[in-house]
């Protein structure tokens, strides 16, 4: 039986990683780094301070340091999350499944509270979840798999939901399903999961 259920955030619940490259060219265009949409890609997953630190070391700029950079960078993605953020296909409807379902909801992400807090007042699904975490205070941000392999030494299911260009890559093998959006949650058979997990 399914006890509960924890959702990711950005690219799962919210189409954030358009907002997050505007966010990224502003911000480091801004400060002279010569970033384009194909160089934000390669950073896609980072935590933010992560993300300041990697353009630091490549394109040094002059002037704020990589904290202020960074809270500008926050504000910023907050500022379009909260007027331009969108819930992924099949996101809503899969927060209303799994809290009828389970009873129980968590929201673990590797963004700061700030943007969670966004998204969560934006798509308006604060009040189904039950816990949120953040990773901004974990020594480890994205990619690194402690959440998997967590995930998996605790004998939970594990359902990716990667976007179009990566549903192949074998690193989501790990999973016990892999959707090709959240919409396709309806289908899957937890009977079968369950029983493989025994």
């Amino acid at each position: 039986m399914i006890r509960a259920a924890i959702f990711d955030m950005d690219g799962l619940l919210v189409d954030s990683e358009p907002l997050w490259q505007e966010a990224e060219l502003e911000v480091f265009g801004a400060l002279g780094v010569p970033i384009t949409r194909e160089g934000c890609v390669e950073t896609r997953g980072l935590r933010a301070d992560e993300v300041v630190a990697l353009w630091n070391r490549r394109h040094p700029w002059a002037g704020p340091g990589e904290r202020e950079v960074h809270a500008r960078l926050l504000e910023a993605m907050a500022a379009l999350l909260r007027a331009r953020g969108r819930a992924m296909p099949g996101a809503l409807q899969a927060v209303e499944s799994m809290r009828r379902r389970t009873g129980r909801l968590a929201l673990a992400s590797s963004s700061p509270m700030m943007l969670i807090d966004a998204v969560l007042d934006t798509l308006g699904v604060r009040g189904a979840f039950d816990v949120v975490h953040s990773a901004e205070s974990e020594a480890y941000g994205k990619p690194h798999p402690a959440v998997f392999l967590s995930a998996r030494a605790a004998r939970m299911a594990c359902i990716a939901v990667p976007e179009a260009a990566q549903r192949h890559d074998p690193r989501f093998s790990i999973a016990d399903r892999v959707l090709d959006s959240l919409l396709d949650l309806e289908t899957v058979d937890w009977a079968s999961i369950e029983a493989a997990k025994r």
